[in-house]
């Protein structure tokens, strides 16, 4: 079994990025070098922070690495929240916290539409390669569903009923961003022969 590096600290991420990996890789965390504090983004980007936190990893252990960054963007809010998905209610990341304000502010809009985008960058043998996943959809009314984490149980696919939290994972991984965005990297992998 191969082993590479996600340069995350959320169970969550690794947890549905492993199961779209299967057996064929062992993914190790920052966890498994004693990181316990997430690595500062603060790149205006996606891309730039998900290429910060690559390139920490790699250039501090000499190990093959990705890392990934998402936004939720909605259209009616200018693309918010964004780069600052994660901390759109404050420092402490709360996702209940997040859809409260998130839930407020579409509060009268007619137009709920919305993209999920993942940005994924891969440093292997020194060189660096970027991906991406892009899920369109729109915010509901109201939170509905249990699986899943983050925004899940407010965003709902296009050509579906359902919000993610309503969904079993491997169905969600299969349209969801950050499962394109994983797709894309294992079919440069595999036709690596990584």
């Amino acid at each position: 079994m191969k082993e590479i590096v996600f340069a995350t600290n959320n169970e969550n991420k690794r947890l549905e990025v492993a199961q779209m990996l299967g057996d064929a890789y062992h993914i190790r965390t920052l966890k498994d070098f004693g990181i316990t504090e997430d690595i500062p983004e603060d790149a205006p980007t996606l891309e730039g922070n998900a290429k910060i936190k690559a390139r920490f990893i790699a250039e501090k252990y000499d190990v093959n690495v990705f890392a990934d960054d998402t936004g939720l963007e909605v259209d009616a809010l200018d693309g918010a929240p964004g780069v600052i998905t994660a901390r759109y209610a404050g420092p402490a990341k709360r996702a209940e916290d997040n859809m409260a304000k998130l839930l407020t502010e579409l509060q009268g809009k007619e137009d709920r539409s919305a993209q999920f985008r993942t940005a994924i960058c891969l440093i292997i043998d020194g060189e660096e390669y970027l991906f991406e996943g892009i899920c369109r959809g729109a915010i509901a009314e109201a939170k509905s569903g249990s699986e899943g984490f983050g925004y899940d149980p407010v965003f709902t696919p296009e050509g579906e009923t359902r919000t993610f939290a309503e969904m079993e994972q491997a169905e969600k991984n299969l349209i969801s961003h950050r499962g394109l965005a994983v797709q894309k990297l294992i079919t440069f992998l595999r036709e690596r022969g990584q």
